[in-house]
């Protein structure tokens, strides 16, 4: 159009909306068999390269002693970083999306529906890197954790707001690297709590262990509620 809008074909819209409708629902039945199991979920986003696996490497390395855990990976392509997890002595799997740049309720259902979920305290869903699709697509996780890197830029969270609105945490990453980038802390504060005011930030680097006590605590609360759900509900672990 002249004015520059974009009309989508009704057509083009309407299975859209059938996609994502389709989605919801087979998100609602994964969140209530991991309600039922006691399982905490967690989706992890961010853009390529910020540090989504070797975070969780070192906190699969780190927590295998305290807790039972499972990793989905999502790449459009290769095993490369589910190897890279297996090295922590949990349970990875991965799934290739192929021309998908997220992941999918349908895909989480299947990679899963073959695990005992009561045997798992915290399952993670590494998200395919990317900070646009994965926001559209309720995975039944409990909580959905947003990765920027200190090398990313300050203002990359206004130019995603609707990744952030969905997120329940957001990590800055790489802080290792947040001298030698001139990184401006406030900034990206300022950033984020624009975009969602409520939204709880934690700082950290997986190379040099500085801040994940705190990602730790939030993991080891988080995971302990969910039991304490699930017992309350009458599914005791």
């Amino acid at each position: 159009m002249a004015d520059g809008t974009v009309l989508v074909p009704p057509r083009i819209l309407e299975l859209r909306q059938n996609i994502l409708k389709k989605n919801d629902l087979l998100a609602r039945d994964l969140r209530q068999r991991f309600a039922e199991a006691g399982v905490y979920v967690l989706n992890l986003v961010s853009g390529p390269g910020a540090g989504k696996t070797r975070l969780l490497q070192r906190t699969l390395t780190e927590l295998a002693p305290e807790f039972h855990m499972a990793t989905l990976v999502g790449d459009l392509a290769t095993q490369n970083d589910a190897r890279r997890l297996q090295e922590s002595g949990t349970t990875v799997r991965q799934i290739e999306t192929g021309t998908l740049c997220h992941l999918e309720a349908e895909m989480v259902a299947s990679y899963v529906q073959d695990w005992n979920l009561a045997e798992i305290d915290l399952l993670f869903i590494e998200n395919v890197g990317n900070l646009v699709c994965p926001s559209s697509y309720d995975l039944g996780e409990d909580g959905r954790v947003v990765l920027f890197s200190t090398t990313d830029g300050e203002d990359k969270p206004l130019k995603y707001p609707t990744l952030i609105n969905s997120a329940d945490l957001a990590i800055i990453s790489k802080l290792d690297l947040a001298e030698a980038a001139e990184f401006d802390h406030a900034a990206m504060h300022r950033a984020l709590r624009e975009m969602r005011p409520d939204i709880k930030i934690l700082e950290l680097s997986a190379k040099t262990g500085e801040g994940l006590e705190a990602w730790y605590s939030h993991l080891r609360s988080s995971i302990e509620a969910k039991k304490e759900a699930s017992h309350v509900s009458g599914n005791p672990r």
